[in-house]
């Protein structure tokens, strides 16, 4: 990005936005970046909402935007949920791996297969929908 458009960009933030500093204890401010991280939601918005919510300026809860509105964030949501299905999968799959011989005719064996099964079909679909 040229130093023009940086520029620009600082202008603009500059006019239409202030800084707030805030202290708050180390371990809050990490939670509270890891919550944001995990929903695909910048901090500034969170705290810009619940200023929002507090003031009763700008949208109202009801009216804002939800954290999927763009097709980003849907995609990074999705993106997530791939992540926990494959997890979910691979434990399944490892499970199944580690049926003792005798066992693997069992029921047991043929519902952790069609549990694989169905979460990778899942994936698969996922997958193809961005």
């Amino acid at each position: 990005m040229g130093a023009t458009s940086t520029a620009v960009k600082q202008r603009w933030n500059t006019s239409h936005y202030t800084q707030i500093k805030v202290s708050v204890p180390k371990e809050v401010a990490a939670a509270f970046k890891a919550r944001c991280c995990h929903a695909g939601v910048s901090m500034a918005s969170e705290i810009t909402r619940f200023m929002r919510g507090q003031t009763g300026t700008g949208r109202s809860e009801k009216n804002s935007a939800s954290v999927y509105t763009t097709r980003q964030l849907r995609r990074k949501a999705l993106n997530n949920v791939i992540t926990q299905i494959q997890a979910i999968m691979d434990a399944e799959q490892n499970y199944m791996d580690n049926i003792p011989v005798n066992l693997q005719s069992s029921s047991l064996h043929d519902t952790a297969e069609q549990t694989v099964s169905a979460l990778d079909e899942a994936l698969n679909i996922l997958s193809e929908a961005y």
